[in-house]
């Protein structure tokens, strides 16, 4: 009989994004209380689920992902980020038909400033929309409407492949990740904080979507890895690299986690090739698109910073597990929280 592994040993992906540079907003704390607020004034989760909320702390990885936003643009990015767990966290356990319900009414909501069914998760939206649209450009807000779409789409396809039991291959799972993580939903907000509107010819062009999707597919990697194990527990890990890995390609655990660690290298080999073939678009153009690619690799390293000082992938042993890459395949132990965590 073979004995299951008791742990696996994580790739140092700290090492392999030496290349970006990771800080924190100034404004977070403040920011963080407010937006937090926010949420909870909609009373959304019961006890147990608010806790578990609490505990991803999403407002310090926008911290580190947003860093030069300023206070207003900051604090719209903590309040769309907020949404989005609030989506993740509802349509985790949903079925496929509940779910695309969910995410009619974000979409409803986030298009038309007019409709309402009056539900919180309605009212949220509107909120956040009416925050967007004060300084958001309009080929951004357009482009950031199609990110919703497509994310609402593929959390639906996620939710249908939960309930069939289900796992993807390799190519098709990366597809449905970049949209189904809301990474790109995400990065969306880079030009409405930076008040950019970059012409469409910039995101057509083959380099930029090179560097664009590297970046993006690196968050979604590092993502997977460290929360395999949290998902592992709850049931979860069907929408997860590790286990298209595991399933459609027969690697154990360790040489799934390897796999991962050489193809988040080649992602970034990828984003530092293509940044430094980028054409010019002009001189204006250029300067903006300078700007948004410094801001795109805050999230890779941002999102890895943010993994190991919440105690949402790692509970109480994540300062260990940093230090020893090592992480032990067991129910996870979190720590209770705090309201003054802020």
């Amino acid at each position: 009989m073979v004995q299951s592994p008791s742990h696996f040993v994580l790739p140092d992906l700290f090492s392999l994004s030496s290349a970006f540079h990771d800080a924190t907003n100034p404004f977070w704390k403040r920011g963080a209380i407010e937006s937090r607020r926010w949420v909870d004034s909609y009373a959304i989760f019961a006890d147990r689920r608010r806790a578990f909320f609490l505990q991803g702390q999403s407002e310090l990885l926008c911290s580190h992902s947003y860093p030069y936003a300023g206070y207003e643009e900051f604090r719209t990015c903590c309040d769309l980020i907020n949404l989005l767990f609030v989506i993740d966290e509802l349509s985790d356990e949903q079925c496929h038909g509940d779910v695309r319900h969910t995410g009619d009414i974000f979409l409803q909501a986030m298009r038309d400033p007019t409709w309402s069914d009056g539900s919180k998760l309605a009212r949220m939206t509107a909120d956040v929309r009416a925050r967007l649209m004060m300084t958001i450009k309009p080929n951004t807000f357009r482009r950031f409407l199609a990110h919703c779409h497509a994310y609402i789409n593929s959390v639906i396809q996620e939710a249908r492949l939960r309930d069939r039991g289900e796992v993807l291959g390799f190519e098709d799972y990366v597809h449905l990740r970049r949209e189904n993580s809301a990474v790109r939903v995400c990065f969306g907000m880079i030009s409405y904080i930076l008040g950019i509107d970059l012409p469409e010819e910039v995101f057509e062009d083959r380099n930029f979507q090179k560097v664009y999707f590297s970046a993006v597919d690196m968050v979604c990697l590092s993502n997977d890895l460290y929360s395999y194990n949290m998902e592992l527990n709850r049931g979860l890990e069907g929408n997860n690299f590790v286990t298209v890995l595991m399933r459609t390609q027969n690697m154990g655990i360790q040489a799934a986690c390897d796999f991962v660690g050489g193809h988040y290298k080649q992602l970034m080999d990828d984003f530092l090739s293509a940044k430094s073939s980028l054409r010019s678009f002009g001189p204006e153009v250029d300067l903006d698109v300078k700007r948004y690619i410094d801001a795109c690799q805050h999230w890779p390293a941002g999102n890895l910073a943010w993994s190991f000082e919440t105690p949402r992938y790692f509970g109480a042993h994540r300062h260990q597990i940093l230090r020893t890459r090592i992480v032990p395949l067991k129910p996870l132990e979190h720590e209770p929280i705090k309201e003054d965590d802020d």
